[in-house]
């Protein structure tokens, strides 16, 4: 498959493919793991630092999803003068239905796909938060792709376990006891 002027895998458009449909194998954890739970179970804390499923999921929309590719990786002026707008996006206010948080997470990784399919992977970042971060750490839409999968990842881990704390569900299971099947 040919691009102009630069071959398909020149551009770091497999690459980019690949970790794409890592980050998506990620956040259809996070969907997936709260799955069933009803409103108050979305909302209730269940470790000592008081963040809900629903807080989390909230937060990868707000300060993961668009603060790093629509803020950083683009520049988008808009969305980079609303970061202050939000004091908390752990915490969900209670006039917020569930469905709004996990429909505005749905929309957040649809522009977020977009933006990562139109970016070649070495596009530098448009924007950097010194005042939250100090001198750059990340430096293309290669960097940020995989800082935002770790972060999925390591929040999907979060939600495993208040799930299981929850009602006992569990997303994978590996350890299982075999012994009865092969009898």
């Amino acid at each position: 498959m040919a691009m102009t002027g630069a071959t398909y895998d020149e551009t770091g458009a497999g690459e980019i493919t690949a970790l794409l449909n890592a980050l998506r194998g990620q956040r259809r954890h996070i969907l997936g793991i709260i799955d069933g739970l009803g409103p108050e179970a979305l909302r209730r804390p269940v470790l000592p630092s008081g963040w809900s499923c629903l807080g989390l999921v909230q937060h990868l929309a707000l300060d993961v999803e668009r603060f790093w590719f629509q803020a950083v990786l683009t520049g988008d002026q808009p969305v980079i003068d609303s970061l202050d707008a939000t004091e908390d996006a752990w915490q969900v206010a209670p006039d917020v239905p569930a469905a709004d948080v996990l429909e505005r997470y749905r929309r957040e990784t649809d522009r977020a796909d977009e933006i990562i399919t139109a970016t070649p992977a070495d596009a530098p970042l448009a924007w950097w938060p010194h005042h939250l971060f100090g001198p750059p750490h990340l430096h293309s839409h290669r960097d940020v792709l995989l800082h935002v999968i770790t972060e999925t990842a390591c929040h999907a881990g979060h939600l495993d376990a208040a799930r299981e704390l929850i009602d006992g569900r569990r997303w994978l299971v590996l350890t299982e006891d075999r012994e009865a099947d092969r009898s």
